[in-house]
């Protein structure tokens, strides 16, 4: 076989990849849409300035609040952090740890492993398709952003669009490889994958609420301590350092998964 698990696990995901690129596409138009309303209504709030005075500042790095007066800035602090950061890690989590144990629970494993194909190259065949999902996500969302700034009266740099999109793959792999590690370690699909999501939001909430304490250094644990969408669309700053930690957390991940799962009795 020849790539040929990839080439049928990424068939599989193309329709969830419309759909998730469809979602993750409206839900940004809408933030451009409402953007005129919204950041004008911010800058000129006095009561928005006494907010801002009275939260703590974990909570507002958390939720974006501080950089909610521009396009950039509610993209960044709201879309990206949240929606495009967090429940697209949750989702490529969710579904890398359903990939290996869900096949070895419907005996489907069994099957595969019956042609001529080692454990090593399912496993990582099965984790590149993330890639589906990722790629169409990832060209469409902006794409959809850029056209809806054409109708309202604002601009966006483009470079830093398509850079927050470029070094979030490192951030969503990361993500997906969390979710393999515990796809070999745990003993259902269900398990597994409610793991995997229940780690990947503590995660989350650790590095959103931990970072401003003494214990700040915790936060290096999480990935996302190295994806900054407001570093990138609102600074202009580009964290290439970050980006080879995710990669290289990635490639420990899938390699601890892969000696699992070599060693895991799947009968």
């Amino acid at each position: 076989m020849t790539l040929d698990i990839l080439r049928y696990e990424g068939g599989h995901r193309i329709k969830s990849a419309i759909g998730l690129s469809a979602a993750f596409a409206l839900m940004a138009l809408a933030f451009v849409a409402f953007t005129p309303l919204i950041t004008t209504d911010v800058a000129a709030s006095a009561q928005f300035e006494q907010v801002m005075t009275d939260l703590p500042q974990p909570f507002i790095e958390a939720f974006g609040l501080e950089s909610l007066s521009s396009l950039e800035g509610l993209l960044a602090g709201e879309f990206y952090t949240l929606f495009w950061a967090v429940f697209f890690g949750l989702y490529l989590a969710y579904t890398a740890a359903g990939s290996i144990r869900g096949d070895i629970d419907t005996d489907r494993m069994d099957v595969l492993l019956a042609n001529p194909v080692s454990r090593g190259s399912v496993l990582v065949e099965k984790f590149l398709s993330l890639l589906v999902p990722i790629l169409v996500a990832s060209v469409v969302t902006p794409a959809v952003i850029y056209a809806g700034t054409l109708f309202i009266d604002a601009s966006i740099a483009v470079e830093e669009l398509l850079m927050v999109h470029v070094l979030s793959i490192p951030y969503l792999l990361c993500c997906g490889a969390i979710g393999l590690v515990l796809s070999v370690l745990l003993d259902s699909k269900d398990t597994a994958q409610n793991a995997a999501i229940g780690l990947l939001f503590s995660l989350y909430l650790l590095e959103s609420f931990i970072v401003a304490t003494d214990f700040g250094w915790v936060a290096n644990i999480a990935p996302m301590n190295y994806f900054d969408a407001n570093e990138i669309l609102v600074e202009g700053s580009y964290d290439f350092v970050s980006a080879g930690i995710l990669l290289a957390a990635t490639v420990v991940l899938i390699a601890v998964s892969q000696v699992r799962f070599a060693r895991m009795d799947i009968q």
